[in-house]
């Protein structure tokens, strides 16, 4: 039995779609306030449900039951509801996870967290924190490390918007990302889960090239055959904003723009070894703009 928490997330529930088509028993811990209609495609695909939170042990403990490998891909930041935070959830939450799982005889861990930057924010170190705690734990683990990713960075939410054909660019927008999609993420995952040369590694993910946000709006430019206005935030900016940020969340949040504003050099060696054929047809950039920008191009 796999346990995967952050089920009802962007790549939490891809891994159990992936899993369960694969043959795989799996458990989602899903929340009493989860959506339920996530919850409802969880059990329609035929993925057994744990109610539970990672703000409460007992709840992991029973959730941990049975299981051989825990997946977790949980994080606060894009699924923020009452009582959730940076210290309660992607920390406190991961390590008592952690320690559950290790109470319950769980042989493997797959972890989905992110680099360690140099930029020291809250949620970079609940994210240490969680991995060194895993690494000391006797478990098996996987750590994955992906970059940034397309559907969440070159969307609306964070002023990407093509269907307006306007981007917001943290930076001057030269610096390289191998953005990749959570679908690849989610396949990585996976492959990780029965993979004995992934056991007590640390990947890193990114995308199949590199490419500036600059060439990101050159690409949806193309496509949809529309001048983008371009809307550059300064790191100046971006470094006052985390200065006065009064929560983790927000501080966090400046401190991702002002790394993707760096670049993220991504070693895709390690991944590419170990699973050549995900990393064989890993989602371009250009293909995530053909999805979202579908019937935009004038006509």
């Amino acid at each position: 039995m796999i346990l995967v928490a952050g089920a009802t997330g962007l790549v939490g529930g891809q891994v159990c779609v992936g899993l369960t088509k694969a043959g795989k028993s799996v458990r989602a811990l899903v929340r009493s306030t989860s959506d339920p209609a996530k919850v409802e495609m969880l059990r329609s695909k035929g993925v057994a449900l744990a109610r539970g939170d990672l703000k409460d042990r007992s709840s992991l403990d029973a959730a941990c039951s049975g299981v051989t490998t825990v997946v977790s891909t949980a994080s606060s930041t894009l699924s923020h509801q009452p009582g959730d935070s940076i210290e309660t959830v992607d920390r406190d939450g991961e390590l008592s996870l952690i320690e559950a799982a290790k109470a319950a005889g769980v042989l493997r861990f797959v972890f989905v967290s992110f680099y360690p930057f140099a930029e020291d924010f809250p949620l970079n170190r609940a994210k240490r924190a969680a991995e060194e705690r895993l690494k000391g734990s006797g478990l098996e683990y996987t750590i994955l490390w992906p970059s940034f990713f397309s559907e969440v960075w070159l969307s609306p939410a964070l002023g990407f918007d093509a269907t307006n054909a306007k981007a917001r660019i943290y930076g001057l927008g030269q610096n390289k990302i191998r953005w990749i999609s959570y679908l690849d993420v989610a396949s990585v995952v996976a492959a990780c889960v029965d993979n004995a040369a992934a056991r007590n590694k640390t990947i890193q993910l990114g995308g199949p090239e590199p490419l500036s946000p600059l060439e990101v709006v050159k690409i949806f430019e193309d496509l949809t055959q529309r001048k983008f206005a371009i809307e550059h935030v300064r790191e100046e900016d971006l470094s006052a904003q985390k200065a006065v940020a009064t929560d983790s969340l927000s501080a966090s949040f400046a401190s991702l723009m002002l790394i993707y504003a760096r670049g993220d050099a991504v070693d895709m060696t390690e991944c590419r070894n170990l699973f050549p054929s995900i990393v064989g047809r890993l989602a371009s950039v250009r293909d995530y703009a053909e999805r979202s920008t579908a019937g935009a191009a004038p006509a």
